[in-house]
């Protein structure tokens, strides 16, 4: 069974995830030819605390715009 793992920044509405679940598995099923109900989609929402580029977490990057 294929597994797709999205990681992403917390903050998208449930109907979003359900919509990116079901984008994903289509696209895997139509290019693979695997049936779409062995599909496996985990979405991980990591918070902006906990995710960094550069140096910084988006909290912080978050926090300095909102300053600007």
């Amino acid at each position: 069974m294929p597994f797709i793992n999205v990681k992403q920044l917390a903050g998208r509405s449930d109907e979003q995830k359900a919509e990116i679940a079901r984008e994903l598995t289509a696209t895997y099923a139509r290019i693979t030819g695997v049936k779409p109900e062995n599909i496996w989609v985990a979405i991980e929402e990591i918070p902006a605390q906990n995710w960094s580029a550069g140096g910084e977490t988006y909290a912080e990057k978050a926090h300095k715009a909102a300053e600007s």
